[in-house]
């Protein structure tokens, strides 16, 4: 079912890697001219574009966009009993790990009367994004809210796609999961009309005003890719999410069982899902083919799967040994990494990319994506060769603070008229000079 490449013999360039290695496609570019008229309507005619776009994409047009607070509550009233108490679990787990990510302001003493102290404050106002298509994502909810109550923002709205089956709200899932969360501010809206409304802000039907948001955080589709690119100058964003993807680097201690449930847990996403297994063992590749043979069929999207697995973002690549596999993954840097190893802690000190490390055969990537304690939002396309997964530091500013007493500026003062001079801007030194007149 994977295409398979073989690398064994040969140890390509990381840019012939990167050249061979499968990956989904996504063209953000390509939707751009789609997405710009409903940022540039709801920008102009606010929350009636919103409706519009949402009547047109969603068919269902909410009577305001603001989901009541009696909405949340009775969604939480009526959650299912085991999925509330593993959500309060995922929670909790969540909010230990991001409380230890919180860092504290530091202060430097560069010079007798002189320092800087680096101050990390949190951003005011966040919106959350919380994607409503082929599944409903509640863990998405708790991934996003958990590091930014850790960080201290006092602000908060959730956005997620209205249902039509649920009256023009999300789905009450999400709602519940807010609620959980102590979220009182959500609006039943979508797609680039969302992250449009998030960055410029409007009044609701009922006259109730829906602020702005300083920075926009979250999963979501093309659109909603597009629309975070273009309006990147006006709000923060974490990042540009493309489709899921799933590597496995394994040898032939791995359970073929394990390793084919993992790739086929991912491809559950959607069609452009990326499963990649890396291997040292041509054994291994055989048996997790015969594996997927036998546990797709048995799935419950078992098309949607099999598509993914078949697409060009799939694929097995064997290599010679571990080392030409840690080589493989770093040039890949996939979203989620297992290591199905032997000595498995050992090879994962080796890397170097990766959104997240799943290490051994009872890490699989579903523990990070609910109940691990880690954030499950995490850099695609290969962006984890220099991009780290939303944590407490994804919502926090780091803004230095210079205090300087008169000798201690009179001790540099010579330093910084020679270096204006050298850039031809003296009058930064006259600046300087300017408050010794002697």
């Amino acid at each position: 079912m994977l295409t398979r490449t073989d690398l064994r013999g040969r140890v390509p360039s990381n840019a012939e890697l990167r050249a061979t290695l499968p990956r989904a496609e996504m063209d953000v570019e390509h939707v751009l001219h789609q997405v710009r008229p409903v940022i540039e309507s709801v920008r102009d005619d606010g929350v009636r574009a919103v409706l519009d776009h949402t009547e047109k994409f969603d068919r269902v047009r909410p009577e305001r966009v603001r989901v009541g607070a009696d909405e949340l509550r009775r969604a939480l009233d009526e959650l299912d009993p085991a999925v509330r108490s593993a959500l309060e679990e995922s929670i909790a787990r969540a909010r230990k790990v991001h409380a230890d990510q919180r860092r504290t302001d530091t202060t430097t003493r560069v010079a007798p009367g002189g320092t800087v102290t680096e101050r990390w404050v949190p951003v005011a106002r966040v919106g959350l994004y919380a994607p409503g298509g082929l599944a409903v994502y509640p863990s998405s909810v708790v991934m996003n809210v958990v590091p930014a109550q850790a960080a201290g923002v006092e602000s908060l709205v959730v956005c997620s796609p209205p249902q039509a089956e649920f009256g023009g709200l999300p789905h009450p899932t999400i709602l519940a999961a807010a609620e959980l969360l102590g979220v009182d501010e959500v609006w039943a809206v979508g797609g680039a009309q969302a992250v449009a409304l998030l960055a410029y802000g409007a009044e609701d039907t009922d006259g109730a005003a829906l602020e702005p948001a300083d920075m926009v955080t979250g999963p979501g589709n093309v659109y909603v890719t597009a629309a975070k690119r273009h309006l990147r100058s006006l709000i923060g964003i974490d990042s540009e999410a493309g489709p899921t993807e799933i590597a496995v680097l394994a040898d032939d201690t791995a359970d073929p069982v394990h390793v084919a449930a993992d790739l086929i847990s991912q491809a559950e996403h959607d069609t452009l899902a990326a499963s990649v297994l890396v291997t040292t063992s041509e054994r291994l590749a055989d048996a997790v083919d015969a594996e997927l043979a036998r546990q797709v069929p048995l799935t419950k999207h078992t098309e949607r799967i099999r598509t993914a697995l078949t697409s060009v973002q799939s694929g097995c690549i064997l290599v010679a040994g571990i080392a030409d596999g840690i080589r493989v993954v770093d040039a890949y840097a996939a979203e989620h990494l297992e290591i199905q190893t032997a000595d498995a802690d050992a090879v994962a000190a080796r890397v170097r990319n990766a959104g997240a490390i799943f290490v051994g055969p009872y890490a699989p990537v579903s523990l990070g994506d609910y109940c691990a304690g880690s954030n499950h939002v995490l850099p695609t396309g290969g962006c984890a060769r220099h991009s780290s997964g939303l944590s407490v530091q994804s919502f926090l500013r780091g803004i230095h603070v210079i205090s300087y007493t008169e000798q201690a500026l009179r001790d540099v003062a010579g330093q910084v008229v020679a270096l204006a001079d050298a850039e031809d801007l003296p009058a930064h030194g006259q600046a300087v000079t300017a408050r010794f007149p002697d």
